[in-house]
């Protein structure tokens, strides 16, 4: 099964601070990835082409990196996904840009139904909050994109029965 998983946001932010948000994955002044929430994004090295790692249970190897510009992670597990993922900013002026995420890979024997089931829903709702983190860390105010029930139950499930909320919840941006 072909899976092409794009997400994107604009940010009222020049491409450099962006591309500086992409620069610092995985390193301890991360801002971009919502770690708090989410596995943390962790790589045995600072972000260069070579450097393995990986989140939760996907793991990658970074196969291109262009600093302040982009970033791709080939999918190494689990097993079944055979592809890339990575950021990029795209469509820049001087006072605004959209960073985008993008998935494009093949699932084959289990990750036919643990894409469609469990790490496609996850996946997607990750990647919202990252772009939300984003915004908030560029100062923007984050767009909140709810989590559903499924996800909750899911995120649940793995936690060992741990309730977590949403990272961009109405009350902590109520005015």
């Amino acid at each position: 099964m072909k899976v092409v998983n794009v997400h994107q946001r604009l940010l009222h932010a020049s491409p450099q601070q962006v591309g500086a948000l992409i620069d610092a994955l995985a390193s301890p002044a991360d801002a971009l990835w919502p770690g708090k929430i989410w596995p943390r994004m962790k790589l045995d090295r600072p972000l260069a082409v070579g450097a393995i790692g990986g989140h939760g249970p996907i793991r990658y190897v970074v196969e291109a990196y262009t600093p302040g510009q982009s970033v791709r992670f080939r999918l190494t597990a689990p097993a079944g996904f055979d592809g890339w993922h990575g950021f990029e900013v795209l469509d820049a002026t001087p006072a605004h840009c959209v960073l985008e995420h993008r998935i494009e890979m093949k699932a084959r024997g289990s990750g036919l139904l643990f894409w469609p089931l469990v790490i496609g829903p996850l996946h997607d709702v990750c990647v919202e909050d990252v772009l939300s983190q984003a915004q908030l860390s560029l100062g923007n105010e984050p767009r909140q994109v709810p989590w559903p029930a499924y996800i909750r139950l899911l995120r649940w499930l793995v936690s060992g029965g741990k309730r977590l909320a949403p990272p961009f919840s109405r009350s902590q941006h109520a005015r």
